[in-house]
């Protein structure tokens, strides 16, 4: 596979949206691209578009590491985004 500067664009903007999803309050709008890269490059590899199965293999575990990556990014900057308004709640309490 050859990825040109369209690709990495490409590739940020699949990452960006991926942490878009996960910081949403259902978690499981984060696991949508994860399956849909899956069942591309899964399709790919029928099509035989990947040349081999050890290629398929890192493939999938390198996307899926970054996807999943985002993921526990974009969930962890959810719940310190929800603690920072609870202790401003907190605080205008005790005020």
């Amino acid at each position: 596979m050859d990825f040109g500067i369209y690709g990495v664009f490409i590739i940020a903007g699949v990452l960006a949206i991926q942490f878009f999803f996960s910081t949403r309050n259902n978690g499981y709008l984060g696991a949508i691209l994860p399956v849909a890269y899956i069942v591309f490059l899964t399709w790919m590899l029928v099509t035989n578009r990947v040349e081999s199965t050890i290629g398929y293999i890192l493939y999938l575990l390198i996307g899926l590491l970054f996807l999943i990556a985002e993921w526990n990014g974009g969930r962890k900057y959810l719940r310190e985004k929800r603690k920072k308004e609870l202790d401003k709640m907190k605080t205008r309490d005790m005020k």
